[in-house]
This record gives structure tokens, C-alpha cells and sequence, in this order.
């Protein structure tokens, strides 16, 4: 048994049996975090909440940086010249800073409202792990617990791009060797990313997505007296026409979607300006790569027309994200503690949920080990009616604290 093998096992298995009698504390914490609204790029409120509560629970080197990531650690023994575990959750939402954040509880003891389970709950989680964290034996690997920004979105991992970049070149370990360790994989030895939904998930295989924001200029003018005048929505639409009639591989999966399209002064005004997002997405590097040569050919060609016709009508079609891909195989150890875990609890693992575009891309995408996992049931995710079940919060905490120990064990024993 993986959790009966576990160092310090006793105290660790008290630990996680103890979560049972701090639910109502974890579900309190939860709401506590939804009630700051944190849409991406503006998550400065809650951050400032979450530094301060980790400085409450006596994690060492809290900080927060200017992308408005928060971290904090639980040393391991000195000296430490093993690389470090990094735990995230990010602070974001989907929703801007207006919306009614007021929550329901409903039937069976749900919770819904917006943001509880994406990611105010991955954010309590995060916090409730971090001082569980502390009140055990030192871990046999420092463990970094960040909060970090910018996951949704256009927010384009930026918030866990610049987590990596600082704990992989170990800028702030002390009594750490800067350099390499015999491992090869530097500072930074394995990532686990939390999700407050998805409990049995684990996401090991980075589904790549880039996103485009094309934008069209036009002449415009009045819908009656100037009539036949290039409109930038008409433009605009046509390319949209085109783009939805490609045809992608059912497998490899391949998605695009047109997500927003707005532009226009009024309904007697022809536009002078137009713009639409897209969203392109695929299991495969390569037919990401060919769905996005495909669109930029579409772009391209009706620019080329446009421009032959001399109507005053522009294109432009610019890169707004880029989420990178990569993954683990399936029996990898971290993948394999990770069901293990899940088994042993009595979890069943959902088998459809092992790719997907998360902040462990960024990890993955430079080849250090990583999985995201999610830590209770829900549903309606990035929708005001998002609702979360608290009871298999228990589990959720338990896989979590076993699998954050676990690892911390193996990065000391797989160089």
C-alpha cells in the first residue's frame, strides 16, 4: 500500500484523518475566498488576502511579485541540495469584477455561485494543505505553495510562467545550490496543480491551444447615403463564414471555436471597425500547427482581396495566446502515485479527464514532471450557476496531502 508506505506515515495518515472534522473550517475557506473577485489581470485583492493568510500560518519566504503570484514554503532539512516541489492553485476567474458573487446553497448541501469551484476552491485548498503542512515533520524536500495569477484566458499561463521561471533558477533557495541538480532538472523537481472541481482527475497530457484576436478597419459610413461602403463587420463575417467550414480530425481531437465577435458604432452606421477571438486547440502539436496554418492561409486570403478590390478594408490577425504542450506517460510515477492514491481512497478515476490545458502545461512544456488534480465534485464550471458538492472535500484533501508527500519522497530518491 503507497499511503501505509509513506514516511512519518502515522503522523501523516492523523493528518489527513483529521480532515474529516475540519470540513466546515474548509468550506468556510472556500466561500471566503469567492466572496474577493479576482477576474485575471486584477487579481490584486485577493491576493493580498491570500499573502496574508499564508503569513498567518508561518510559511517561510511569503512574498507576493508584480504579476501578483503569492508564495510561501515549507523548508525541508538543511542543507537541502534536492530540487523543490512546487503546489499551485491560481487565483483567477472568468468573471468580471461586477458580477454578484452572492451564493446558494442548495439541496444535498451543494454550494453554487460563481467562482466557488473555479478556483476558490483549489485556492482553500492550496491554504488548508499549507497548514497542514506545518504542522508536521519537515518534508524530505522544500515545497513552494503558490498562489498564482493569470490561468484563465487571455491571462495565457502568464502567472505560472513567471512561478517557473523563478523556482526552476531557485533565485530565492536558500542554503540551495543554484545550479543543476544530478537529476537534470534543476531547482524545480515536480509541479502539482490544483483545481477546486474534477475530484479523480489527473491531468498528465498538456492539450496545447493558441489563441487570435483578428480585428478588420474599414471606411464605414452611413447605411443609407453611404451604401456600398466596405464595412468592417460585413468583412468581417464573410472570413468568420470560411473559418467555420473547416473541417479538423476527429482524431487526433482538433477544436477551434470563434469565442467573442463585437464591433460596430450603430444600426445605421456602416462599421469602421470589427473584431472577433478564437480559440484553437488539438492533442497534437503538429495539427495545431496545421489548423493554425490553415486560418492564418483564410486570413491571408481575403486581406489579398480586400486589397485587389482597393475597398479600404484591412485585416489584422494577431497571437493573443499561446498555451504550450507536452505530457508524462501514463506509468510514470508521479501519474501511477497519483491512481494509487486514488484507489486506495476509494476514488474512481475518470479516465477522460487526462488532458487538458491547465497550468501544468508550462511544467510539462519544459519537461519537468507534473499533473493537476481536482479536489471535489462540480459542475457548470466558468458559468454563473458553477455549483460545488463540499463532502468529497475529505478525499479530495486526503489525495491531496498524500500525493504532495509522496512526491516530496521521491524527488529525493529518482536522481
Amino acid at each position: 500500500m503507497l499511503i501505509d508506505g509513506l514516511s512519518h506515515g502515522s503522523a501523516v495518515q492523523a493528518a489527513a484523518a483529521a480532515f474529516a472534522g475540519r470540513l466546515e473550517q474548509l468550506i468556510d475557506l472556500c466561500i471566503a475566498v469567492q466572496q474577493i473577485p479576482a477576474p485575471t489581470g486584477a487579481e490584486a485583492e485577493r491576493a493580498a488576502w491570500i499573502e496574508k493568510r499564508m503569513r498567518a500560518i508561518g510559511l517561510a519566504d511569503v512574498e507576493r511579485d508584480k504579476l501578483g503570484n503569492v508564495y510561501g514554503r515549507v523548508c525541508g532539512p538543511r542543507p537541502q541540495d534536492r530540487p523543490a516541489l512546487l503546489v499551485s492553485a491560481h487565483t483567477d476567474t472568468v468573471f468580471p469584477p461586477e458580477t454578484d458573487l452572492r451564493l446558494r446553497r442548495l439541496d444535498k448541501g451543494l454550494i453554487r455561485g460563481p467562482g466557488i469551484g473555479d478556483n476558490s476552491t483549489g485556492v482553500a485548498g492550496l491554504l488548508t494543505l499549507a497548514e497542514t503542512l506545518t504542522q508536521l515533520a519537515p518534508p524530505p524536500v522544500d515545497i513552494w505553495l503558490v498562489a498564482n495569477s493569470m490561468e484563465e484566458g487571455v491571462g495565457d499561463l502568464r502567472g505560472m510562467r513567471r512561478v517557473v521561471d523563478r523556482l526552476a533558477a531557485d533565485t530565492n533557495g536558500a542554503n540551495r545550490s543554484a545550479g543543476p541538480s544530478r537529476n537534470g532538472r534543476g531547482a524545480l523537481g515536480a509541479v502539482i496543480v490544483l483545481e477546486g472541481m474534477g475530484l479523480g482527475r489527473i491531468v498528465h497530457q498538456a492539450l496545447g491551444a493558441r489563441r487570435y484576436r483578428t480585428s478588420a478597419a474599414a471606411p464605414g459610413g452611413h447605411s443609407w447615403g453611404d451604401f456600398g461602403a466596405a464595412s468592417a463587420v460585413h468583412g468581417l463575417v464573410l472570413l468568420a463564414e470560411e473559418i467555420v467550414k473547416l473541417q479538423v480530425p476527429q482524431t487526433p481531437r482538433t477544436t477551434f471555436n470563434i469565442g467573442r465577435i463585437g464591433g460596430g458604432t450603430s444600426v445605421n452606421s456602416i462599421a469602421q471597425e470589427a473584431w472577433m477571438e478564437l480559440d484553437l486547440r488539438s492533442e497534437s502539436p503538429e495539427t495545431l500547427a496545421w489548423l493554425d496554418g490553415q486560418i492564418g492561409q483564410i486570413v491571408e486570403r481575403h486581406a489579398q482581396a480586400h486589397s485587389a478590390h482597393n475597398d479600404g478594408l484591412t485585416l489584422r490577425h494577431e497571437r493573443i495566446g499561446n498555451r504550450p504542450a507536452g505530457g508524462l506517460p501514463f506509468r510514470h510515477p508521479l501519474v501511477q502515485a497519483a491512481s494509487t492514491i486514488l484507489q486506495e481512497l476509494g476514488v474512481k478515476e475518470r479516465s477522460d479527464g487526462r488532458i487538458s490545458s491547465t497550468d501544468a502545461n508550462v511544467p510539462l512544456s519544459r519537461n519537468i514532471p507534473a499533473v493537476c488534480v481536482g479536489l471535489t465534485d462540480g459542475g457548470d464550471a466558468h458559468r454563473l450557476s458553477e455549483w460545488i458538492d463540499p463532502l468529497p472535500l475529505v478525499k479530495g484533501m486526503q489525495q491531496l496531502l498524500y500525493l504532495t508527500w509522496w512526491s516530496a519522497a521521491w524527488l529525493t530518491k529518482s536522481g
